[in-house]
């Protein structure tokens, strides 16, 4: 039997990937924030399927970006395009072999795309410093 219809993924190209989202379609605006952004959206590169999830830890007094950064990597995610990613959460994400793509901008799709032609560039530090994101307190 031939190699004919047989379906050849290429590696890296197929996975699960995560984008900080302020809303729950792909229409939604990336969220700057990764630990404390409104929601995640993992999306599947081969299957086009997605899914919203709100993100619970972003009204965490401390940790949110360790936590979040354990939510995403439990999730089998590959990669994680964002606005910004602390320390602590980048050092979660990294040290489990997640890409991070910082500088990430407009809509979830408009991100997907960017992805999918390499328009983005993965991040080799964090890009904020820790507490980037929490609540102004009113003295």
């Amino acid at each position: 039997m031939g190699k004919k219809g047989i379906a050849i993924k290429e590696e890296g190209v197929n996975m699960k990937i995560c984008i900080t989202s302020e809303g729950r379609t792909l229409d939604s605006k990336v969220d700057s924030r990764f630990g404390r952004c409104q929601n995640f959206i993992f999306f599947d590169t081969d299957t086009g399927k997605f899914e919203a999830q709100e993100n619970t830890n972003a009204q965490f007094q401390g940790g949110a970006g360790i936590q979040s950064g354990q939510l995403v990597v439990s999730r089998g995610v590959k990669a994680v395009l964002t606005g910004n990613v602390g320390p602590n959460a980048y050092q979660v994400l990294s040290a489990a072999g997640v890409s991070v793509f910082t500088g990430v901008s407009g809509t979830v799709q408009e991100a997907i795309e960017g992805y999918r032609n390499s328009k983005h560039k993965a991040a080799d530090s964090p890009s904020v410093g820790s507490k980037f994101g929490m609540p102004v307190k009113n003295s």
